[in-house]
């Protein structure tokens, strides 16, 4: 397949275009920063623009037959800020591209919502995709609104979506620098023998899914023909203070920890049940948290 991937210089974008080229698609990129040299992009089409440009939109789609949709401008510590802006340039560009689909005949997307934000704090653990919505940011309201969009053009006929709610993705190339991705930054101030600074008590529980099985997950679906909605997590719970120990143990280094008050975006524990995922796509993860720990520490070492 011919395949667009909006946001694909990422942590997650960069590394889905590897393994959809591996796949053997034919792949292009739009993104609005600069290609990293990190990632071999050769055979890769890469585009620089967003999704605010009609014209960009209609030139990155011309002749693809499915897109994933990453990008997103604001992430849950930030978007509390300014929810004007996370609206205007998440939830309207996302109609934008909806729109530029469908004058360009393109009907599969495959979107990145986010699977720790749009339940809020759950009822019941692990939380299935019927679990009631109730997210306490803006990114999780902005994302419910973009599925529910999808949602609404897929029951009218006129596009196929399936949309992923990965849980907490983590690996190398992630940014260490502490904005999202608990794991990363942590090991980033291993790696400069600094402490870690954790909002709350350390108790906030998150499930965390290696990229090399979000990935995974994501090229299946795009090729399976389903629609509808599908959580993408490793089904297992780990509070910050275990990563932590997790993190010592690996690294051998001290890493010490400054508790902070505690924030009142931070869902308290969320793990995802993933049957209907392992059911649909015909996928598993593979790599438990310490192995995927062991292997972002190794590359970031080795970076």
């Amino acid at each position: 397949m011919k395949l667009l991937v909006i946001g694909g210089n990422g942590f997650l974008g960069s590394s889905l275009v590897e393994a959809l080229r591996k796949a053997g698609h034919a792949v292009r990129v739009l993104d609005r920063t600069p290609a990293r040299r990190d990632v071999d992009w050769a055979g890769t089409e890469y585009l620089l623009g967003g999704l605010e440009d009609a014209g960009t939109l209609e030139s990155a789609l011309e002749g693809i037959e499915g897109v994933f949709h990453l990008a997103s401008s604001t992430v849950p510590g930030t978007s509390n800020r300014d929810p004007v802006f996370d609206v205007e340039s998440n939830l309207v560009g996302a109609l934008r591209l909806i729109e530029a689909m469908q004058r360009a005949g393109t009907r599969r997307i495959v979107y990145f919502s986010s699977g720790g934000t749009v339940y809020g704090n759950p009822d019941a653990s692990p939380v299935r995709e019927d679990h009631p919505l109730r997210p306490i940011s803006s990114y999780g309201v902005v994302k419910v609104a973009i599925e529910n969009y999808l949602m609404m053009y897929w029951r009218l006929g006129l596009l196929d979506p399936l949309v992923l709610r990965p849980s907490n993705p983590y690996g190398p190339r992630q940014s260490t620098s502490g904005v999202q991705g608990a794991i990363a930054a942590f090991l980033g101030r291993a790696l400069s023998g600094e402490g870690v600074s954790i909002w709350g008590d350390g108790t906030i529980v998150r499930d965390y899914l290696y990229i090399e099985d979000l990935v995974a997950a994501a090229v299946a679906a795009m090729t399976s023909g389903e629609c509808g909605v599908l959580n993408v997590g490793s089904g297992a719970g780990h509070s910050l203070n275990e990563v932590c120990e997790l993190i010592r143990d690996v690294t051998g280094r001290d890493l010490p920890v400054q508790y902070l008050p505690g924030r009142d975006f931070d869902v308290s524990r969320i793990v995802l049940d993933i049957d209907a995922a392992t059911s649909r796509l015909g996928w598993l993860p593979r790599v438990p948290l310490r192995e995927g720990i062991v292997r972002t520490w190794s590359a970031f070492i080795h970076s």
